[in-house]
Order: structure tokens, then C-alpha cells, then sequence
């Protein structure tokens, strides 16, 4: 299979102009245009592993991160849910990954940005495939399959769908391995047979280990089990105790100082001529539990009308119109939710770059008629389809600084 080209801006389906210029221009509407696209091709997740891998000669990866410099042994210790602004603004909690924030990004103190939407499956098949979501085809937690017309949960992989035709492309973890580079993954025993590991993060050995020191110490021995080794490794429940009870909780805290100890733990092993890459796939903000800053799609029938489904989540929808209501439908997001999110059609979003620099023609139909992100403190819930999402106080998906934003602290042998 043959991986695109950032490059080669023809391939696949090529990025349509908006043919509604007007729509989004009204003085109450955020313009498309004024949202903060991720630096894809520069500075995005998905720039990191074809980074470290073209540092050791993999054939198919390009260098894209120029500030990162080739390391014959690099280990990704990926935190879900520690966004750059949520780290900063707790550095008693977290003092060895505070040490660290001036090496980010090769030393010059700035982070990556996640991708959109800032979302776990979204975020991990960035990172395993190297790709941005308009060419790896995973853009939303929930999305619809055009081949079926249903929408289809990426992060729990339901309904089934046949892993390899959604997302065909090898990761870099496949192209290491067969670069004779030493690729192994580190991760809970739990996630090693699921369809998001297969087509996001499989290559070379999986290792799975319960707790998150046996991890660590385990990816240092893969790191010196080869002259060249790319090794991942992850943990997931600071990202959990954020959406239960919010970044600024005891038990998020809690959550941070053992995500620093176990960052130190894997540093202070490092074999030599290895460095390591802690970074994250989205950051979170909190919000609150009140009609100004959640509004329930089940209960706003202007919202509803001419909508066939819902994707996304609270602050990334994919709003998927009956036919030949897209046009109505877009009118009316913009005009109830217009100020406090940026609202764009399908195309106006693609062509503004929202989910990278092309679009593949299998990933078309899988973007939303409309797609809405959040600009404000704001999160439009679905109380009845979506009770277990539209209860957490923890929320991410959108393209602000919180939820964009991750580290890419480095610690160097």
C-alpha cells in the first residue's frame, strides 16, 4: 500500500473551494477561517513517528518536526489527556515533566498541536500512521460509514468494520520493522487485539503489561534491545480521571504526580544513544453543569430539524443533514451556535484544512454535512443518545489552545 504524499496536495479527492462564501460571513458567526488549524506537516502529531523513524534511514518517512534531531533509539511515552496548558498550570504536581517543558519540541520550549478533532482514535492513528485524519480516515470519535449509512464509534470500533479497508495504510511501526529497525509496543494487555491497535499502532512486538511501572521498565529493555528501536508506550488514565471529575480534581492530580514519577522512572533507565518523547494526544477543558454552557441537542428542536444523525462529540460534532436539507440545516447552526463555535460545511472545512492537507475519496463521506467545533467554554450534548458522553466534566475535541495543545518533552542519554 502506498502511503500519501503531504506533497502531492492531488491525492485522492482534491480539496474543494466553498461555494457558500457569504454563510459563514454574518457579524454574529465566527468566520471558518479564524479557527487555529493544527501545523500539520510541521508540528502536528502525526509528524512524530515518520520523524524518528527517517532519523534511522526508514525508507517511506520524511523528517517533517526540523527541530527533532535523529536518535538511533527513540521511545514515545504517549499520556492520554495531558494537554500543554493543563501541565503548566500544575507544576507542583508534577515537577520532572515541569523540569522538562524548555526541551520540548527539540529545545525550543513549544508544543505540537494534536490534529482535529483532539479525540483518542482520532489522535492515536495520527501518531501510529504518521498521517493527519483526512488521509488515515479516522475524523471523529463517532462518524458515519458511508458504505452503511451508520454511524461508527472509531475508539470502540462498533459496529465492526473490517479494520484494514477503513484505515489501509501501514503504520511506522510496520515500516520500521521491515526497515530492520526494532519496533515494539508497550501497552495494557487489554488493547493488543483490538481493530484501533491493529490499524493505528501494530508493527514489530506488542508487550502487554498491567501497571504502568512494569511498562516503563519494559520499554527501556526494548529501547536496548537493538541498535535501532522505536518503542511506544501508554498510559490512559489520567485522560479518564479528567473526564469523571475534571483537570483540576484531586484525583486528576493524583493522576499527574504518578504520570511524573513513571515519566522519571523510564528517563533515569534510558540505555545509551536514546532519547525519550513524552507527549499526549489531546488536551481537556472542564464544563460546567448549566444551560449556558451545555446545550442538549435532544431537547433544542431548531438543532434537530433536517438532521438525519449526530456524530463527533461535545466539542467536534459531525451533524450528517437529511437529503437536500444541508443547506438549511447549516443556516441554522450558524445561527444558534454561530458565536460560540466555529460552524462550517463539509467542504468549507476541508478547505480551510481542518483534517490535513488532502482528503482521501474513502474519507469524503465520513465528514460531516456540517461540522461544528467549539471555540468557547461550551458542549452541545446529546442527554438521551449520548448519557454516559454528555455526563463528563472533562471535554476535548475542538481546536483550542487546552485541547490542542501537547508537550513534546525529550530526555536524551
Amino acid at each position: 500500500m502506498t502511503r500519501p504524499s503531504s506533497a502531492a496536495p492531488d491525492h485522492g479527492r482534491p480539496v474543494p473551494a466553498s461555494d457558500d462564501a457569504t454563510a459563514w460571513n454574518r457579524p454574529q458567526s465566527l468566520a471558518v477561517e479564524s479557527a487555529p488549524v493544527p501545523q500539520y506537516g510541521s508540528g502536528s502529531l502525526a509528524d512524530l513517528l515518520p520523524t524518528l523513524a527517517a532519523g534511522m534511514g526508514v525508507p517511506e518517512t520524511t523528517a517533517a518536526i526540523p527541530e527533532l534531531t535523529p536518535v538511533d533509539r527513540a521511545c514515545v511515552f504517549l499520556v492520554d489527556g495531558l494537554g500543554w496548558e493543563q501541565l503548566k498550570a500544575h507544576p507542583e504536581d508534577a515537577p520532572f515533566l515541569t523540569s522538562l517543558l524548555g526541551s520540548s519540541r527539540g529545545g525550543t520550549g513549544r508544543p505540537l498541536t494534536a490534529g482535529y478533532p483532539a479525540t483518542t482514535a482520532t489522535s492515536l492513528a495520527s501518531v501510529g500512521t504518521g498521517l493527519p485524519p483526512g488521509a488515515h480516515g479516522l475524523p471523529g470519535y463517532t462518524v458515519r460509514n458511508p458504505a452503511t449509512g451508520e454511524l461508527m464509534n472509531q475508539l470502540r470500533w462498533q459496529p465492526y468494520t473490517e479494520p484494514d479497508v477503513w484505515q489501509p495504510y501501514p503504520t511506522v511501526f510496520q515500516l520500521a520493522h521491515r526497515a530492520g529497525v526494532h519496533a515494539a509496543q508497550v501497552s495494557s494487555p487489554l488493547f493488543e487485539d483490538t481493530p484501533l491497535t491493529r490499524i493505528a499502532l501494530s508493527g514489530g512486538t506488542f508487550l502487554g503489561r498491567l501497571t504502568g511501572e512494569e511498562r516503563m521498565d519494559l520499554a527501556a529493555e526494548q529501547l536496548a534491545a537493538a541498535d535501532r528501536a522505536l518503542v511506544y508506550t501508554y498510559y490512559s488514565e489520567l485522560d479518564g480521571a479528567g473526564h469523571r471529575y475534571g483537570v483540576d480534581s484531586d484525583t486528576w492530580r493524583g493522576q499527574l504526580m504518578h504520570v511524573d514519577r513513571l515519566a522519571q522512572r523510564l528517563a533515569e533507565q534510558l540505555p545509551p544513544r536514546s532519547a525519550l518523547y513524552i507527549t499526549a494526544d489531546h488536551g481537556m477543558v472542564d464544563i460546567p453543569f448549566d444551560e449556558q454552557h451545555r446545550y442538549d441537542f435532544d431537547e433544542e428542536w431548531e438543532l434537530r430539524a433536517g438532521v438525519a444523525l449526530l456524530g463527533g462529540e461535545g466539542r467536534a460534532r459531525h451533524v450528517y443533514a437529511v437529503p437536500g436539507a444541508e443547506g438549511d440545516v447549516l443556516a441554522c447552526w450558524r445561527e444558534v451556535l454561530g458565536e460560540q463555535f466555529w460552524v462550517a460545511s463539509r467542504d468549507e472545512a476541508i478547505a480551510a484544512g481542518w483534517f490535513g492537507p488532502h482528503i482521501d475519496e474513502r474519507v469524503y463521506g465520513r465528514i460531516g454535512d456540517v461540522v461544528a467545533a467549539a471555540r468557547d467554554d461550551v458542549l452541545l450534548i446529546a442527554s438521551q443518545r449520548e448519557p454516559n458522553e454528555s455526563s463528563m466534566v472533562g471535554n476535548h475535541g475542538s481546536m483550542t489552545p487546552a485541547e490542542q495543545l501537547v508537550p513534546l518533552l525529550e530526555v536524551r542519554s
